[in-house]
């Protein structure tokens, strides 16, 4: 089965419309890690078009905030600003279905969802030495995270603790992993609608488990378009800026 894997999609439809027309026809199953909504100016149509494919959904700290499960005393001023106004914005279906998405980890199949880290829904994980205990404490040897913004992932084998960097070139759609047997694998699809590792480029994944072959994807989409609906929602500047750079 090919699995179609989603992150932090952060209210970016025209960014989201561009990943899945990029692979329509390639995946048989969509599974989202969380953070649908948050940061972009299109809460509602984002989670709409999410909710079209039947996903595996759990939930993301945005997701959480934007639906009174958490409030937003812990975000920096400026995503506080903007989990407000998402608020503001979701429809009360909407709102009832963020209430209702499950905290990771979640099992399909032959992998795990989280949002986070394993143990912590909530914690980033960046460095090797965070990534450690998910590796070893995960039920799958494959699990999928969000949350950090960042394509790539970990690997565990014996010993050996190494870091993935698998963002496609500048031009290319994707870059291929082979999952070897006897490792575990921590990966990040990368974000959707706000990117962090210097590609503005959409990112996500697509994960063949019967190959065992998880291709890391990037897709251009019209980041001018959604910074002018994001200044009409006179949502942050610093946040409209950051699409331009993947940063």
């Amino acid at each position: 089965m090919r699995f179609l894997i989603l992150s932090d999609i952060h209210a970016n439809l025209t960014a989201l419309q561009a990943a899945i027309a990029a692979v329509e026809g390639r995946w048989d199953r969509a599974l989202c890690l969380g953070d649908v909504v948050g940061y972009g100016p299109d809460p509602n149509e984002a989670l709409d078009l999410v909710r079209s494919l039947n996903p595996v959904m759990i939930r993301g700290n945005h997701d959480k905030a934007a639906c009174g499960v958490t409030d937003a005393s812990d975000f920096n001023p400026v995503a506080r600003i903007a989990a407000e106004w998402t608020t503001s914005q979701l429809r009360p279906e909407n709102l009832t279905l963020l209430r209702e998405l499950p905290m990771g980890p979640v099992q399909v199949n032959s992998i795990t969802l989280v949002h986070g880290a394993v143990a912590d829904e909530d914690e980033y994980v960046f460095a090797p030495g965070q990534a450690l205990d998910g590796l070893l404490e995960s039920p799958s040897s494959v699990t999928f995270f969000g949350h950090t913004h960042f394509q790539g992932g970990f690997s565990y084998r014996g010993t050996q603790l190494e870091v993935i960097q698998m963002k496609p070139l500048p031009g290319a759609n994707f870059s291929a992993l082979e999952l070897e047997e006897g490792t575990r694998y921590l990966l990040n699809p990368g974000s959707i609608g706000q990117p962090r590792d210097g590609d503005p480029r959409a990112a996500f994944a697509i994960a063949d488990m019967d190959h065992r072959v998880t291709e890391f994807w990037r897709v251009p989409y019209d980041v001018a378009a959604v910074q002018a609906r994001m200044r009409e929602a006179k949502l942050p500047e610093v946040l409209v800026q950051r699409l331009t750079f993947g940063r």
